[in-house]
This record gives C-alpha cells, sequence and structure tokens, in this order.
C-alpha cells in the first residue's frame, strides 16, 4: 500500500557483484511485495550489446522455504555524438598567375605554398566512444598534376592512422 525505500548491501561474492535487499522480516502470510529497482552501472562500454541480471528471492521461512530466480537481460545502447572541426592556414590561398613549379628543387617554396589543414574529432558524449574510424580522403591529383603535395601527418590523443598516402615522394 504504501511506498518505502530498501536498504540494499552491495558486495562481491564469487566474483560476481550481488546486491542483498531485506525486503521485511517478518511478513505476514499471503503477503504481496513489488520492488521497482534503479541501478547504476559502470563500464558498460565495454559489456557488449546487453547485460544479464540474475534475481533470486530467497525465504528464510522454515516452514515453507522457497528459492525463486529469474534471468532478466537488459539491452546496452551507447549513445555518443560526434563532431568534426576542420580548418586550413592559412584560410585561403591563391598562387599567382605567372608561378611555376620548379622541377628537381628541394626547397618547398618552389613547390607551392604551405598549407596546413587541422581536423578535430571530438566527442560530445554523453557516452565514451573506442574503436572510432575517421576516414579522409585528399585530393593529391588534378588533371594529372599535383594539387596537393602531402608533406607530413601527424596525430594526438592516442589516434593511430592506416593507409597513409605517400608522404613527400620527392623528399622536398
Amino acid at each position: 500500500q504504501g511506498q518505502e525505500k530498501l536498504n540494499c548491501n552491495p558486495k562481491k561474492e564469487n566474483g560476481s557483484h550481488i546486491v542483498l535487499c531485506e525486503l521485511g522480516n517478518p511478513m505476514k502470510a499471503g503477503a504481496r511485495v513489488s520492488v521497482g529497482m534503479e541501478l547504476s552501472v559502470s563500464g558498460l562500454e565495454d559489456m557488449g550489446d546487453a547485460i544479464t541480471f540474475h534475481l533470486q528471492l530467497r525465504s528464510k521461512n522454515s516452514l515453507s522455504s522457497t528459492n525463486t530466480s529469474v534471468t532478466v537481460t537488459v539491452p546496452v545502447e551507447a549513445e555518443a555524438a560526434m563532431e568534426l572541426r576542420g580548418n586550413s592556414l592559412p584560410a585561403t590561398t591563391v598562387l599567382p598567375s605567372s608561378w611555376h613549379r620548379v622541377e628537381g628543387s628541394r626547397r618547398l617554396e618552389d613547390h607551392g605554398i604551405r598549407v596546413e589543414h587541422i581536423y578535430e574529432l571530438h566527442n560530445k558524449g554523453p557516452s565514451t566512444v573506442s574503436g572510432a574510424n575517421l576516414r579522409l580522403a585528399v585530393p593529391t591529383q588534378l588533371g594529372g598534376r599535383t594539387l596537393l603535395y602531402l608533406l607530413e601527418l601527424g596525430t594526438e590523443g592516442g589516434m593511430n592512422c592506416t593507409n597513409l598516402p605517400a608522404l613527400n615522394p620527392e623528399e622536398v
């Protein structure tokens, strides 16, 4: 009839996390109890698609002891909003109409104007993200001519690059 807050005690037993709640002692014959539980579970990123709870009701009644159990599987859905930000330094680059690349030169300014592209991938939450892939296509050729000459590629924050394009093939 009324609602009461249960006293529950978490403990570890045989490698499992157990929460023990005392529903009432003694209970009247024929009493019905409905229990709603709200659990806060951390580290769900590595749990897979679902988490399973084993619920067990035990009676200490010597005349009619019961030991009923049920398994409840709850799907785990992680949600995270990712945001990609990017800019170029300088923001605008214009080559003079009379400029031509100097073949065989090792001087950077003889091959064009240096432009640095910076991309930042941000997790706006609420969950953490692991194993994300960012595919970035950079046009290096246009009409059979060099459009962008890639000198270097760097990352920060524990990210790795795979399938790297040819970086500085003329060793400028």
